[in-house]
């Protein structure tokens, strides 16, 4: 391929924006010190960057398309600069969390413009190349993230996990202005605001009460508001997609058991398989006792399988159908979490490799066939709404996935221990506890707490792949998952 620029710009944005869903994993601790940050803090510190990205990535596609693709992805860059320059200025836990949330924006009209970018820049077999060496710096950047994470954190502090950022928005904006082209969508398009406010609100909603349970109990005040205040939000949601002519979601593709089933598959997928990983680097580091980069370096058999995998998978699995492949994906996705659920006080992370082996190889089946099969269950002509919808729910299920098992670790844990002491510990605040508390009470509450995470993690696989298996019932194969993007870019919001 003779013009690597456009694509170059554009893998600098996607691999800087997907780093940051994973990057601040093993800083969580050293944030929690520095900023006398609370469990609820921490989860929001995650979540507020997912949630964002996934609550507002259809409506920005839909802007961008009228917009230019290229202005929302420039200024897309830019604001996520400024907000990972807040984020690493951050004096508190809110300022943190307000910064997070900014990024997350960014994020989404950068992520929104990706392939719609480079559909319109690259034809033919180099629209294939391109599309395979995105799709690699993706899986790439997931890899990267936990391991950057623990050298900049354990090197020059937590918040250059945040100020890397800027060097490379730089050369991305200068590099985007200057080789990739502006595009726009089919012109008559409108931007559906309402739809975009109210699945927003739907997804903070729910979210903010997953989260307020864990402290507040699930009967609290402010936690059934939530949940109310989620549901208006989505019946609002469904009556606004029924009335405008250009809807974020067409409710009709809500009748296509296919697409149902990947979007189900897509919503558990990254929460099942990355939604505990935040908090057990809170336990190699603050209970164990592990370096920031060791702990990083612990999730290498996991992103290692992924990467191997992903890149057999696509080579040896063509004609294979999609529903085995993300189904029988997602059941061992399940299994790896069941296997990790083995920890007691006595054990070492050394027993969690199997489990995270396992995730790594359903996750490399997963990942690569997922947007493909969301494509290939819909029209043509919906192609771009499905590509955003299945990007849109598999982030809104990694924040959900981070809420739910962090929920579940912190009730499991008091068990054992009063409240007070189950989230300060499950927030990274072992240290403070080991002078009322044994060190073998620490980790037995701690390793209890992940057991059950971890189950709750394999029960929500195991139903997802086996919703997918009987759901998705299209006889197109795994193939189309690499062209069909490709050939339909134009039109994706993804």
């Amino acid at each position: 391929m003779r013009n690597w620029g456009p694509l170059t710009a554009v893998c600098l944005g996607t691999f800087m924006l997907l780093l940051d869903v994973t990057i601040a994993v093993v800083a969580l601790p050293d944030m929690a010190r520095a900023l006398h940050a609370s469990l609820s803090d921490l989860q929001w510190v995650i979540d507020g960057y997912a949630l964002a990205l996934a609550a507002l990535l259809l409506g920005v596609g839909a802007a961008a398309d009228i917009l230019g693709r290229r202005r929302v992805h420039v200024a897309g860059v830019v604001l996520f600069a400024v907000a990972s320059l807040l984020c690493g200025l951050a004096s508190g836990p809110g300022m943190l969390v307000a910064a997070r949330g900014l990024q997350g924006v960014g994020a989404a009209a950068m992520f929104a413009t990706t392939l719609p970018l480079l559909g319109s820049v690259y034809q033919g077999r180099q629209r294939s190349t391109a599309l395979g060496v995105w799709g690699a710096v993706s899986g790439g950047a997931a890899a990267v993230g936990p391991v950057l994470g623990g050298l900049l954190t354990e090197g020059p502090g937590w918040r250059w996990i945040f100020f890397v950022n800027l060097p490379v928005s730089v050369a991305s904006v200068w590099l985007t202005l200057r080789v990739v082209p502006e595009s726009r969508g089919p012109r008559g398009m409108r931007i559906d605001w309402a739809g975009t406010v109210a699945f927003a609100c739907f997804a903070g909603a729910t979210t903010y009460g997953v989260v307020r349970a864990g402290a507040d109990g699930w009967t609290s005040g402010a936690v059934t508001g939530s949940f109310g205040t989620a549901a208006l939000a989505l019946v609002a949601f469904v009556l606004v997609e029924r009335r405008v002519a250009h809807p974020l979601l067409d409710l009709s593709l809500l009748r296509k058991p296919a697409f149902v089933g990947v979007m189900a598959g897509a919503l558990a997928f990254n929460g099942v398989a990355f939604g505990v990983i935040p908090y057990l680097s809170i336990w190699m580091q603050t209970v164990l006792g592990m370096s920031p980069v060791r702990g990083g370096l612990t999730l290498l058999p996991l992103t290692g399988a992924t990467m191997v995998v992903a890149i057999l998978a696509g080579k040896l699995l063509h004609g294979v159908p999609v529903r085995l492949t993300i189904g029988g994906g997602l059941l061992l996705v399940g299994s790896g979490a069941f296997c990790q659920a083995v920890l007691d006080a006595g054990t070492s992370w050394t027993v969690l490799v199997p489990g995270l082996v396992l995730v790594g190889v359903g996750t490399g089946l997963v990942s690569p066939a997922i947007a493909g099969a969301a494509l290939a269950a819909v029209p043509p002509e919906r192609a771009g709404m499905a590509g955003g919808a299945v990007n849109t729910v598999r982030q809104l299920g990694y924040a959900l996935g981070v809420a739910v098992f962090g929920t579940v670790l912190t009730s499991r844990m008091q068990d054992t221990l009063s409240h007070d002491a189950a989230h300060t510990l499950a927030g990274g605040g072992a240290g403070a506890l080991r002078g009322p508390l044994s060190e073998h009470a620490l980790r037995a509450a701690f390793a209890s707490g992940l057991d059950s995470a971890s189950v709750a993690a394999g029960v929500t696989g195991m139903v997802a792949g086996a919703l997918v298996l009987v759901l998705v019932r299209t006889p197109r194969a795994v193939t189309d998952t690499a062209e069909a993007p490709a050939k339909r870019a134009t039109a994706s919001r993804a």
